[in-house]
């Protein structure tokens, strides 16, 4: 049987003046995301000794519900909201289940 559901890791590389205002912008998209039909998990979590790296654990119940989830109007507007905030582009890491 195979694992329909869509795994990832966003991690985002924050620029220390613009720790808590990214906190912030990442605290009121959670509860939009979470109401999402196709969002099953998401979790935002910071490296220990490296609190300016955020990384967010994310399942979502298929590679679909992903792609309608990064087409939502407040999921776009992140891009806009980080601008000037990140130290490195965001990098996404695709996970599978075994």
């Amino acid at each position: 049987m195979t694992d329909r559901k869509y795994y990832l890791l966003a991690e985002f590389d924050v620029k220390p003046e613009s720790l808590e205002e990214t906190k912030a912008i990442f605290s009121k998209l959670l509860p939009k995301v979470l109401e999402e039909e196709g969002c099953e998990e998401m979790y935002t979590t910071s490296i220990l000794d490296e609190p300016n790296k955020l990384v967010f654990f994310e399942v979502f119940s298929s590679r679909e519900a992903h792609d309608w989830h990064m087409e939502q109007p407040y999921t776009r507007q992140l891009a806009t909201d980080l601008d000037g905030k990140l130290a490195a582009p965001p990098k996404i890491t695709e996970l599978s289940r075994f």
